[in-house]
């Protein structure tokens, strides 16, 4: 299961009211890169395939592909706003390591 928190939601939710004419669904997905070796993506999609894992959190829906979920199972999607800057954030416990800046991590 992927958790979303109701403030990562919230923005989430205020973002789609741009585009009222689409069924958006937040799509997390795992790409090579990064200095630790994997980088989370996050975009809106319009089109949910039959093996994606979607989850229905806080009045939006969340898609995983089945390449990405092992990577993610269990992981939460947050919204940060401070001092450092403001975004959104993967909390993952399956991540061995992450590097400085948070963006990327090892399994």
């Amino acid at each position: 299961m992927i958790q979303v928190t109701e403030k990562a939601a919230s923005v989430i939710r205020e973002m789609l009211k741009e585009y009222p004419d689409k069924a958006f669904a937040l799509r997390l997905m795992i790409v090579p890169g990064g200095c630790s070796g994997f980088q989370y993506q996050m975009l809106f999609d319009d089109e949910i395939k039959q093996d994606d894992q979607v989850f229905e959190l806080h009045g939006i829906k969340v898609v995983v592909d089945p390449v990405s979920y092992p990577f993610v199972q269990g992981a939460e999607i947050d919204f940060v706003d401070g001092l450092m800057g403001r975004g959104f954030t993967v909390r993952n416990p399956n991540a061995t390591a992450t590097c400085g800046c948070g963006h990327s991590f090892s399994v």
